[in-house]
């Protein structure tokens, strides 16, 4: 992080960071589909090490198979390593998927849990997957530090840390809980589309003046907008038009978009 910078010049430049991206990700939204809380938990527990969209292709059958805790604590570990095969790691994502039913039957009457103490001793399922559920289907604050995250905290000069739960709560200090959540998915929609790991489009980015790791990646504006990424389900085309186009926050909601604040 910049040397010469004081705690509160990095507070209010954090803030700053924070307000350009929500301007420039009105869309930022949980990417992976889901109903209810236990649809959101199997579904991150499967996101890890593949995309959102294959996740988001393969839970419509798994749910329609197994629809909640207590069918999937019941499911054949052949039948559902067939179904999340496509995820990468089938086995042992089945493995976990079946554990943590069981104890969600055995423990919790059916119900997920609703805090990070409970979640995180539950199968397959950490910090960061126990984040995303408490914020997005219990709407608990939380900070998610998945790769993209941590990548991002660093090059902004949020935080010198490697170690998610050290990166989770030297970021947090810097942003009013009610801000964690929203923060997390603008910061990893940056990551996914703009701040690359190994070629940032630095010339397309709208953080570029508040960001001291500027000039890591690709400045020239016409070559970084090459490099610009978007990843979206197929039921959201619209929206990713849209996005290509540049439109803003404003633009977005008025074309019934529903964006929050």
């Amino acid at each position: 992080m910049p040397s010469a910078e004081t705690p509160l010049a990095r507070k209010r430049r954090a803030r700053k960071i924070h307000r350009v991206l929500a301007e420039a990700y009105p869309y930022a939204v949980p990417e992976l589909d889901f109903e209810n809380p236990f649809q959101l938990l199997v579904a991150t527990v499967l996101s890890a090490q593949t995309t959102d969209v294959r996740v988001n292709a393969t839970t419509p059958a798994l749910f329609a198979r197994y629809p909640d805790a207590r069918a999937l604590a019941e499911a054949a570990p052949p039948e559902l390593q067939e179904l999340v095969r496509p995820t990468g790691f089938f086995r042992a994502k089945a493995d976990n998927l079946i554990a943590l039913s069981r104890r969600i039957v055995d423990e919790y009457d059916g119900e997920v849990p609703r805090t990070i103490e409970d979640l995180v001793t539950l199968p397959g399922v950490g910090r960061k997957t126990a984040n995303v559920v408490l914020g997005n289907a219990f709407g608990t604050p939380g900070i998610t530090v998945d790769t993209h995250f941590g990548r991002l905290a660093r090059r902004f000069g949020w935080t010198d840390e490697q170690d998610p739960v050290k990166i989770e709560h030297e970021v947090g200090a810097l942003f009013e809980p009610r801000d964690w959540t929203m923060l997390s998915h603008r910061v990893v929609f940056h990551g996914r589309r703009v701040c690359h790991a190994r070629k940032p489009a630095c010339g397309a980015c709208p953080v570029a003046t508040l960001c001291p790791s500027y000039g890591e990646g690709e400045t020239d504006p016409a070559k970084a907008a090459k490099l610009l990424k978007y990843e979206l389900a197929p039921h959201r085309s619209e929206l990713l038009e849209l996005m290509r186009q540049g439109r803003t926050r404003r633009e977005l909601r008025e074309l019934g978009h529903g964006l929050d604040a």
